[in-house]
């Protein structure tokens, strides 16, 4: 295979880099895909397979005139230049999606052909972006969950707060499943040997709440469990007017890509595994 890795500064580009050791990897100060001179200086004959892992993620911030343009730029209209260029020069493209393309309302864990209806800009502009993408023939949209790998996240968050004391009030009502980014890199290159088009793809094992995936790394820290406290949506974000809505079912449907042959570790264990 002859990669290039996009995003490579960011938690899943990092362990598609890490899992690609051949390929090229570039972060974003190395080929800003809000470029397009930049895009057109790329000699793009030099490779087969492209995996997009860049993205613009700060979900409330989108929300704001700036960070709507950025999430739009990132999210939309680099991916659809990509796309172009991948049907120009007849290459697999690999683009990694979200649950935030959904509204959260889905009756049990939500297909790959569930009705798209982000809640949020950011949501919305990663919506375009799948859109643009699957118009080139060769192309892997990936959607993952709450993904957890080298670099800030919820995992660390909470081992930092457990070490220091601290007993936090975490959302209960935001169900859903961790995905190792090392786990998702893995599968995400093990759907290349599958047909094209949308997978779901996170950590397999029962859902949990961000409050519950707290608790297991409070227990995993040596503190107790019940030192995470609950809280709801509404209540969590009733004095933060400016943050973007978020789905309570983020739970996704895995049975696609199990069909492809592939399927992740349960979360719990793999975890473990990263906190340890």
């Amino acid at each position: 295979m002859r990669a290039l890795v996009l995003g490579a500064g960011g938690q899943l580009g990092k362990a598609l880099a890490a899992a690609l050791p051949t390929a090229r990897a570039l972060t974003r100060a190395e080929l800003d895909l809000t470029d397009p001179a930049a895009l057109a200086a790329v000699d793009w004959s030099a490779f087969d397979t492209v995996l997009n892992a860049a993205a613009y993620t700060k979900v409330d911030a989108a929300e704001t005139p700036d960070g709507r343009r950025q999430a739009w730029a990132a999210n939309a209209l680099a991916p659809a230049a990509l796309a172009r260029l991948a049907t120009e020069h007849d290459l697999r493209l690999v683009h990694v999606s979200t649950e935030y393309v959904f509204d959260g309302t889905h009756a049990g864990p939500i297909p790959e052909i569930a009705e798209i209806a982000p809640l949020g800009a950011y949501g919305a502009s990663k919506a375009a972006g799948d859109a643009a993408v699957a118009t080139t023939p060769k192309h892997w949209i990936v959607r993952p969950t709450w993904v957890i790998g080298d670099g800030a996240n919820f995992a660390r968050t909470m081992r930092t707060l457990a070490h220091k004391g601290v007993s936090p009030t975490v959302v209960a009502d935001q169900i859903g499943r961790p995905t190792l980014a090392s786990d998702l890199a893995a599968g995400i290159l093990g759907l290349l040997d599958a047909e094209p088009g949308t997978y779901h793809l996170t950590n397999d094992g029962e859902p949990a709440s961000w409050a519950d995936v707290a608790r297991f790394v409070f227990a995993a820290s040596g503190r107790n469990a019940h030192d995470v406290t609950d809280t709801t949506t509404a209540t969590y974000f009733a004095d933060k007017p400016e943050a973007a809505r978020r789905p309570l079912n983020s739970v996704l449907d895995l049975t696609k890509a199990a069909k492809a042959g592939v399927t992740l570790p349960d979360w719990r264990q793999s975890l473990e595994r990263y906190l340890a």
